[in-house]
Parts: C-alpha cells; structure tokens; sequence
C-alpha cells in the first residue's frame, strides 16, 4: 500500500524545494506540480479550461506514478491546489474538482516564513494576496476535514520539521 503526502499551500513557501527532499528521505517517488509545467507552456492567465486541464494533467501524472507501486508518493500538490487556484482566479469552486476523493494521506503545509521569490509563474506575491491564497489554500483541507500540518523553518529545518510531522500523523 502506499501512502501519499502532498505539499499544499500559498506560492513560494517552498513546496517544489521541500517535496524531493521528503521523497528522497522516505525512499519514495515525488508527483512534480502539474500546474506549474502547464503555466510554464501555457502562460499563467488561466481559465476554467486551463484549470481542468491542470486537474487531469494532476490525476494522469499521479496515476503513473502509482502504477509503479511505491511505497511513499510525495506530492508536489494536487487537485485541491487547483480548486483553491479556481476560486483565486475564477471566484468560484469547480465542480470536477469537488467530485475528486482521491486525497492524500497527509497535507503538509509550509508556513509563509520564506521570502517571496518570482519565478514567471507566481501571481498572489503582495502580503495580503498571499495570505488570502494560504487562507483558501487551508479551507479546502479542513472543509474536506483532511489531515494536514504545518511546516516551519528553512532549509534542513523545514526538511526536520516536515519528517517530524509525518512521524506524528503515525504514517511511518
């Protein structure tokens, strides 16, 4: 059986960073952010097309993933990333996205305690955007109830902090 950790949260809060660190220490394979190779492609003013796009984009490349029989897979986000980018850009929920179950084992959230860093794809960078995107970003988890914990510090403390909360949610 495998269990499945996903990065969720705000941008740059070091998701992409942290998700191969957590992958590499748990022997496991990492399911890169869909939604940012897309952006990357496709430009970042993305509609209700897009989004789906992203969505299926999420589910396909966790699927083949899977395929292989990992013991861990650590996801570099996820659909409910998608829906909290839906109700950012769009104002509203997509309905695709409220029908998918397939949620990970743990939610591991990192803190807005690292500096902004633009990278082409990033659009919420001012304090208050940033915070509302972190505040939809965590609705979704606790509206689903899911299991999800902060994650703090930089570098190998981030690293420590987010092995720790994997420990604590009984998943080693």
């Amino acid at each position: 059986m495998t269990r499945h950790i996903c990065l969720h949260g705000a941008e740059s809060t070091g998701k992409s960073t942290l998700a191969p660190r957590v992958a590499l220490q748990l022997g496991g394979l990492v399911v890169p952010e869909y939604g940012r190779t897309y952006a990357e492609a496709n430009g970042t003013d993305l509609d209700e097309i897009d989004l789906l796009a992203i969505f299926d984009g999420h589910l396909g490349a966790t699927r083949a993933a899977l395929a292989q029989r990992p013991q861990w897979l650590v996801s570099d986000t996820d659909p409910l990333m998608t829906q909290a980018w839906a109700i950012m850009l769009l104002g509203r929920r997509l309905p695709e996205i409220d029908q998918w179950d397939d949620v990970a084992d743990l939610y591991l959230v990192p803190a807005m305690d690292l500096p902004w860093q633009e990278d082409g794809t990033r659009l919420f960078g001012s304090e208050l955007a940033r915070e509302q995107f972190m505040e939809v970003a965590i609705a979704e988890l606790e509206r689903r109830r899911l299991n999800w914990a902060w994650v703090e510090g930089a570098g190998d403390a981030r690293l420590q902090s987010a092995l720790a909360a994997i420990a604590a949610a009984d998943l080693v």
